[in-house]
């Protein structure tokens, strides 16, 4: 296993990991998005997020492959608080195994109401990113544990279903 670097994220920090309370503010806005001003806006706001404000991550992916994809996730979630993940590569995928969320994790500590479509942000935001970086994404699972898929087209990955992704709860 290849272990992180500083540069395998596109920001520095001097702290070793995130603040958790970040989550309370993630999910605040999607119920705020989602609220008023729709499905349909919310998913294509992280759609633009993902290949606007992550180009960066992106190009690096696209010229790096699935390594730089590996190498991304572990940097990512070694900086995130409370996350249980392993990063698995095979030839013509990624998959980033999710064990425990730290967001839901946060989210449900803090007894906070957790909004339902948390867990398809990742999968609209992934997907666009990987789309960017010539990759597909899939993701199946949801509510606390999942698993996002990473692969070349030539995997030939099913369309996604979003039913396979659960939807978050308290």
């Amino acid at each position: 296993m290849n272990q992180p670097v500083a540069s395998d994220l596109p920001y520095t920090d001097t702290k070793p990991q995130g603040s958790p309370d970040f989550y309370y503010a993630v999910n605040s806005t999607f119920r705020f998005m989602l609220r008023r001003l729709g499905r349909d806006v919310w998913q294509r706001y992280l759609e633009e997020m993902g290949r606007g404000y992550f180009a960066p991550v992106n190009r690096q992916w696209s010229k790096g492959g699935l390594n730089a994809v590996a190498r991304y996730w572990r940097a990512f979630f070694a900086a995130e608080p409370g996350s249980a993940v392993e990063v698995v590569e095979q030839p013509d995928r990624v998959e980033v195994r999710v064990r425990e969320c730290p967001a839901l994790k946060h989210l449900r500590a803090g007894g906070r109401e957790i909004v339902r479509e948390y867990c398809q942000h990742c999968y609209y935001l992934g997907s666009a990113r990987a789309e960017a970086a010539g990759l597909t994404m899939r993701l199946s699972g949801g509510n606390g544990s999942c698993c996002h898929t990473y692969a070349r087209p030539a995997a030939g990955l099913a369309p996604q279903d979003l039913q396979q992704i659960k939807e978050a709860c308290l």
